[in-house]
C-alpha cells in the first residue's frame, strides 16, 4: 500500500525558515511528478510547486515563487520543500502529492493519485 508522510512543520517566526520532507514507499517513485499543495483554515487546498519525475521541470505558483524551493531525490524517495522568507499567510496544512500526468507544465497536474497526509506549518507575525 503506498504511503506518503510528510515532515517538517512546525512554529516559525515570520520571516523564518523551514524545510518539509516527504518520503513515499510502496511508489516507484521516479515515475511520478511530484508536489506540494497547502490548505489554510476556511480554504480551499490550493496547489504550490511541482517537480518533474527526472528534477528537470519545476513549477511554482506566484506567491512563492523566489520563497520557496522544490527538490527530490529519487535514490531515496523523498521529496523537499524550503521555505523561506515565511508569512502569517503562509500558515496551512502542507501536503505531497504524487501525479502520473503532469502534463502542463506551466501549472499544477490536475490529477493526483496519491496524497500524504499533511503537515502543519504555523507563521506567527
Amino acid at each position: 500500500q503506498v504511503q506518503i508522510v510528510e515532515s517538517g512543520g512546525g512554529l516559525v517566526q515570520a520571516g523564518g525558515s523551514l524545510r518539509l520532507s516527504c518520503t513515499a514507499s510502496a511508489l516507484a517513485f521516479g515515475d511520478y511528478s511530484m508536489g506540494w499543495f497547502r490548505q489554510a483554515p476556511g480554504k480551499e487546498r490550493e496547489g504550490i510547486a511541482c517537480i518533474s519525475w527526472s528534477g528537470a521541470s519545476t513549477y511554482y505558483e506566484d506567491h512563492v515563487k523566489g520563497r520557496f524551493a522544490i527538490s527530490r531525490d529519487n535514490a531515496k524517495n523523498r521529496l523537499y520543500l524550503q521555505m523561506n522568507a515565511l508569512k502569517p499567510d503562509d500558515t496551512a496544512v502542507y501536503y505531497c502529492a504524487a501525479s502520473r500526468n503532469w502534463i502542463n507544465r506551466n501549472a499544477m497536474p490536475t490529477t493526483i493519485d496519491h496524497w500524504g497526509q499533511g503537515t502543519q506549518v504555523t507563521v506567527s507575525s
